[in-house]
């Protein structure tokens, strides 16, 4: 095999099928961590497989007789699965633009690989079995290289596939049990993290879900039934609306220019001051409205605990959000309750914090961010959808409500927890020099400062969080052996009760830290 342009195709389809991998399949969609993917996994894994066999064999072998035959069959293999993939990603998700382009691409290639290399292979089936050593020199080791980067990405495929198995989510009609039967609920925000699960709980249980969303492409992948608007006005007058939970705005991910600072703010601000000139004209007004806020409300306060009964500091995270939750009180005018949800970091495996945290921890090169110090209100996705659905059923809750776990964490402790659940290290933290050339005083808001909430009016009115402890959340959502100890064995082959023991003390701690803080809260109610 001499041709250079056989190579050249080669490399391109190299490069491409690099690219797909890890910007579509790691990056953006993290198909490790969808359980909906597992078949798509298992058919990428024996694709990918394919290919470093394939890639291996020819650049240090030439296939002669039986041999050939059998490469010529592991290239009908490998179209056979690359078509049966094609029609799963289609079933199960919707493919990004750039995702579609680029396997287009490398359909093409391949195909003009093929018109190459099949009928060398089908001359040298006509020769003696034999496999003749060859070499091409730095085409043979790049090619290489690649082959075994393939082979390691098709059995990390594999195993993803295999853990993947391991996930049992909650029961969707579970999270919002508290809810009177048959409630008609708005959410806007609909396609989003948090509303996506939403959604999916109110139709399972077989409310009346009126979705508000921009992208009819997106809200399509959202389970029916629901009635779908693209904009308030499309909503009659009297149209009966129970409650009305708005979570819409800018995604807060990534770099925050002046710019994105803008349509941040104003998409919040907008969808807000639409949402009340909605309930002015309902002829029959909502019971409550849950408008989405945020803790960075609080500012930074290093390691002072926070209550919904403190105040905040001035910089952007407040501004932004005080006139977020600003735009929600006209609400009250027209006699609707509202409760003003200050949401902590939102952890699940398709999307928020930790689904972008994932891949890097995974293959090693998570770490703690700046010193680590700084605190982590975070909650559980499942848990802060039960949260919402006991706020609509609730009718003592008003106002601002914090929306976190009752146990925060700083970021050193978080960094630990997660590389223990992905039994990886974490060596690598993210200097706070790096992130505040990247993003200037804001780093210290974002990334770099914190603030230690506490969900005193959500304890205090009843709701008991499923998953309280940031190592209880992490195991339900990373499957239930991500975090399982391995017993050890004492000198005379008795199973050691090690492993329990720092069990139950941990339990202990996390209770002992539980009472201390309703001490502390009850101090601050009596202040």
């Amino acid at each position: 095999m001499t041709s250079l342009t056989l190579w050249l195709l080669l490399a391109v389809q190299i490069l491409m099928g690099a690219f797909d991998t890890l910007y579509h399949h790691e990056l953006t969609e993290r198909l490790a961590w969808r359980p909906s993917q597992q078949r798509e996994l298992q058919l990428h894994s024996a694709r990918t497989l394919s290919y470093a066999m394939l890639f291996l064999t020819l650049a240090w072998l030439v296939p002669r007789g039986a041999w050939a035959m059998l490469m010529i069959a592991l290239l009908v293999a490998e179209v056979v699965v690359t078509l049966m993939d094609f029609v799963e990603e289609d079933v199960s998700r919707k493919l990004p633009a750039s995702e579609r382009v680029n396997h287009t691409l490398l359909a093409v290639n391949y195909g003009a690989i093929l018109m190459l290399l099949v009928p060398m292979l089908g001359g040298w089936a006509r020769t003696a079995t034999a496999l003749v050593p060859v070499s091409y020199g730095a085409w043979s080791v790049l090619t290489s290289v690649a082959a075994v980067g393939m082979a390691l990405f098709g059995l990390r495929d594999f195993a993803a596939s295999a853990r993947l198995r391991r996930f049992v989510p909650a029961k969707a009609s579970d999270l919002v049990t508290g809810l009177p039967d048959r409630q008609a609920v708005l959410v806007t925000g609909a396609t989003g993290f948090i509303g996506s699960r939403l959604v999916e709980a109110l139709t399972a249980a077989g409310h009346r879900t009126i979705v508000l969303a921009r992208d009819p492409a997106k809200a399509a992948r959202l389970p029916p039934p629901f009635w779908l608007v693209t904009q308030l006005d499309q909503i009659p007058s009297d149209t009966p609306i129970d409650a009305i939970v708005n979570l819409a705005g800018e995604p807060t991910a990534g770099l925050w220019t002046a710019a994105r600072r803008r349509r941040i703010l104003t998409s919040r601000l907008r969808m807000t001051r639409n949402v009340v000139r909605l309930i002015a004209r309902l002829d029959r007004k909502p019971a409550v409205l849950v408008s989405g806020s945020a803790v960075g409300w609080y500012g930074l306060w290093q390691d002072e605990v926070l209550t919904e009964f403190d105040g905040g500091k001035a910089c952007f995270t407040h501004r932004l959000c005080e006139a977020w939750e600003r735009a929600a009180v006209p609400a009250e005018r027209h006699g609707v309750r509202t409760v003003r949800l200050r949401i902590g970091p939102v952890l699940g495996t398709d999307g928020g914090l930790l689904a972008r945290l994932l891949t890097p921890f995974e293959f090693g090169l998570g770490g703690r961010i700046g010193h680590g110090r700084q605190w982590m209100s975070w909650i559980e996705r499942d848990d802060l959808v039960r949260l919402i659905a006991h706020v609509i059923a609730m009718p003592s809750l008003s106002g601002p409500l914090n929306a976190t776990a009752p146990l925060p964490v700083n970021n050193r402790d978080f960094t630990k927890e997660l590389a223990r659940a992905l039994r990886r290290p974490a060596w690598l933290p993210i200097p706070a020099a790096l992130l505040h050339g990247l993003a200037g005083d804001l780093a210290d808001e974002l990334m770099i400062g914190g603030q230690r909430v506490l969900p005193d009016k959500a304890e205090m009115s009843g709701f008991k969080f499923r998953h309280p402890t940031l190592r209880h959340a992490l195991s339900a959502m990373l499957g239930a052996h991500a975090v399982r100890s391995r017993p050890r064995r004492a000198p005379n082959g008795a199973k050691s009760t090690g492993g329990s023991r720092m069990r139950r003390l941990s339990l202990r701690s996390d209770l002992a830290d539980l009472a201390a803080r309703h001490r502390l809260s009850d101090d601050r109610l009596l202040r």
